[in-house]
């Protein structure tokens, strides 16, 4: 299943998603056994999103998000 089409996440998908979606999706993350790196990119952007549009289903899997400011420094 593509979640991600043109690297645009969409409300109507962001909305689609249930307990047992955001389950797999973040199941997915914290394996971290992807085909590419932007596989994975993907789902942790996907699942970011849905921290912050669908803040109930996240509650379990915050620990996968990355919640430090990048320093490049």
């Amino acid at each position: 299943m593509e979640f991600i089409s043109e690297n645009k996440i969409s409300e109507e998908l962001v909305n689609s998603f249930d307990e047992e979606m955001t389950f797999e999706l973040a199941k997915r993350v914290k394996e971290d056994e992807y085909k590419t790196s932007f596989d994975g990119l993907n789902d942790w952007h996907l699942l970011r999103a849905l921290a912050i549009k669908r803040p109930e289903l996240k509650s379990n899997y915050i620990h996968l998000l990355d919640k430090e400011p990048f320093d490049e420094n």
